[in-house]
């Protein structure tokens, strides 16, 4: 199992007022699943790591303990364009400088 995957997802999980059957649904799988993912008996495979970050708004180095990022602080930008991904970032590197 991965250090502290299964802490960060229960915490996500309860963040976002979700059940384990209102997760395993979104991720068309059962609750013990779930369950097993928050307990780390299980392991999410990448598809389900993938789905679970975008359930979540945070990236999947987040919740592979790669980064201690702020979930929030991700933007969802998979439905805009590419256009108005550039000019998302430019704005925000403006504010940075």
């Amino acid at each position: 199992m991965i250090q502290g995957l299964a802490e960060r997802l229960k915490e996500l999980r309860e963040k976002y007022h979700y059940s384990q059957k209102d997760v395993a649904k979104q991720l068309n799988i059962s609750p013990s699943i779930v369950s097993g993912y928050e307990t780390g008996e299980r392991t999410p495979s990448a598809e389900k790591l993938l789905a679970l970050s975008s359930l979540y708004h945070c990236s999947t180095d987040y919740l592979l303990g790669r980064t201690s990022e702020n979930p929030e602080t991700i933007i969802p930008v998979d439905h805009l364009n590419p256009d108005q991904i550039n000019a998302l970032l430019h704005l925000i590197s403006s504010m940075n400088s």
